[in-house]
């Protein structure tokens, strides 16, 4: 398994949350996801890494933008 935490910009409401949610949904392997609105905080669990530029296809498509990918632990 693999989680990565990042920081999406644009989010300012449930309508967001899920639509953010419903695209990493989508990306091969992941099996979770959960929002943070008021922080603009993603975290996604997956099966194998998630390449960033899945990530930010995906969330492009959901019509925002990855703001701040950290670095690998």
């Amino acid at each position: 398994m693999s989680s990565r935490t990042f920081t999406v910009g644009g989010m300012t409401c449930g309508h967001c949350a899920r639509s953010v949610t419903e695209e990493l949904s989508e990306l091969p392997g992941v099996t979770d996801v959960q929002v943070a609105v008021d922080s603009g905080q993603v975290s996604v669990t997956s099966e194998q890494e998630l390449s960033r530029d899945a990530v930010a296809a995906a969330i492009t498509e959901a019509g925002y933008t990855i703001a701040e990918w950290p670095s690998a632990n």
